[in-house]
């Protein structure tokens, strides 16, 4: 069970007892989201977490921002930075993210805080949400669209279930398929724990 009052003191936001915009708008900006991102996704998470569980546990809670403060460099990038990296480039032609066209690994780069990534998790998602994002992936960037396929992906790949086992490295390998940044995943989830647990 989350102490709301402990952690909006901790945030310094109104105690009023209630994980509600205001209190998720806070985490988002100490965990690293300029205002105004943090004010949309603190919108966002406000409507979408309760759905998906995330607010059933504090560990859940910093699990999930500890991980999308990874994937989206504290909250500043809805849209992986391209170079393109020599990683990026193995986007391409990537059948297990259903990248089969020319182009798709960076039509379908990272995008939203968990950085969906692969024409398969668009179509998959999308056809979840009721939105084309195969056709239309881009508007994953916008943050509280982002949070809300960030969201369903969480649910898909059962990632609550391995937040409340505290499994860091279970949680990286789901989001990741690795370690990738294991150590600032490791660092950013802590930072979330001291502000929520």
């Amino acid at each position: 069970m989350l102490d709301a009052r402990r952690l909006q003191g901790r945030l310094g936001v109104p105690a009023d007892g209630i994980i509600g915009p205001g209190t998720l708008t806070g985490l988002f900006a100490r965990m690293g989201a300029q205002k105004p991102i943090a004010e949309e996704l603190g919108l966002a998470a406000n409507v979408h977490f309760r759905g998906y569980g995330i607010l059933d546990s504090g560990l859940r809670l910093a699990h999930f921002m500890g991980q999308c403060g990874h994937e989206s460099g504290g909250f500043r990038f809805m849209e992986e930075i391209w170079g393109p990296t020599q990683a990026q480039r193995g986007y391409e032609g990537r059948a297990d993210l259903g990248n089969t066209q020319p182009g798709d690994g960076r039509r379908y780069q990272g995008r939203g805080p968990i950085q969906l990534t692969g024409r398969a998790n668009y179509r998959r998602v999308g056809r979840q949400i009721g939105i084309d994002l195969e056709r239309h992936p881009e508007i994953v960037s916008h943050p509280s669209l982002g949070l809300l396929v960030g969201c369903v992906y969480w649910s898909d790949r059962k990632l609550n279930t391995k937040a409340d086992a505290d499994d860091l490295q279970g949680l990286t390998k789901a989001i990741n398929g690795g370690a990738n940044g294991l150590e600032d995943r490791r660092r950013r989830t802590a930072q979330a724990k001291e502000l929520i647990l």
